[in-house]
């Protein structure tokens, strides 16, 4: 009787104690950026462009005039924004621009250039977007080939991890595509 017990018991144990194995629900991480607000520029500078409203523009203290930082600050990113003349030093200018996003190939999962033309602001460059741990999530140079010569750069103040920063960082790529699209040299 005591065997017949203890055999119940340990069923008993065995059958109630089962661990139900149930699927999680999927969930996304919602975060939700302003819609875009584009304003221009109102630099005493060669250019102008659209940014986006969120954006601050900032003077560094520097030697060079019209480099300027698109700071925003709810994303803690900024845009480094660099302006050179031409001088006969175009290919000088385009191999450093294209040398940049390559610096990041040992962090990087992927680079994806894509050429920009339009011949109706007479701007050319290219736009790169960079996936992965990199430390600059995109970077872009704009030229007229003749006068005018725009590199910027994405940076986060935070150590890089593309699966946290990757929705910032698509906002903001789509503010520098609309950067690309709207300068105009002066």
């Amino acid at each position: 009787m005591i065997r017949i017990s203890i055999l119940l018991l340990i069923l008993v144990a065995f059958v109630s104690c089962k661990d139900e194995v149930l699927p999680k629900p999927k969930a996304f991480l919602s975060l939700e950026f302003p819609p875009a607000d584009y304003v221009e520029t109102n630099l005493d500078c060669p250019y102008s462009f659209d940014y986006n409203s969120i954006a601050n523009i900032i003077s560094p203290k520097s030697s060079k005039p019209c480099w300027i930082n698109l700071n925003y600050p709810k994303l803690n990113a900024s845009i480094f924004i660099t302006y050179q003349e031409v001088n006969n030093n175009l290919d000088s200018l385009l191999m450093d621009s294209q040398k940049l996003p390559l610096q990041h190939t040992i962090k990087a999962d992927y680079i994806e250039g894509d050429v920009y033309i339009n011949p109706e602001h007479k701007a050319y460059g290219m736009f790169y977007s960079i996936d992965g741990d990199a430390a600059s999530q995109a970077q872009f140079y704009v030229t007229d080939s003749i006068q005018h010569f725009m590199t910027g750069s994405l940076y986060f103040n935070q150590k890089p991890n593309f699966d946290s920063i990757m929705p910032a960082a698509s906002y903001i790529k789509a503010d520098i595509k609309r950067l690309m699209e709207s300068i105009k040299w002066q």
